[in-house]
């Protein structure tokens, strides 16, 4: 299926965003995650489904001055 990934267009075959998270390595940092807008809790992603043309953006939090 395709999503929007910070907006850019990818095709992917994971069904939950906890599987994009792994897939993308970032489990266990630091980020927060948004899907149609919508701002989705670290505790609900591997229920939370992705559907076919999806918006979804990940925000990574960066420590430093």
């Amino acid at each position: 299926m395709q999503i929007y990934l910070n907006g850019e267009a990818q095709q992917t075959t994971h069904t939950t965003l906890l599987q994009l998270i792994q897939a993308l390595d970032l489990e266990g940092k630091r980020f927060a995650v948004e899907q149609n807008e919508k701002i989705i809790a670290k505790s609900k992603l591997a229920e939370t489904p992705i559907c076919d043309q999806d918006r979804i953006e990940i925000i990574h939090a960066v420590g430093g001055g």
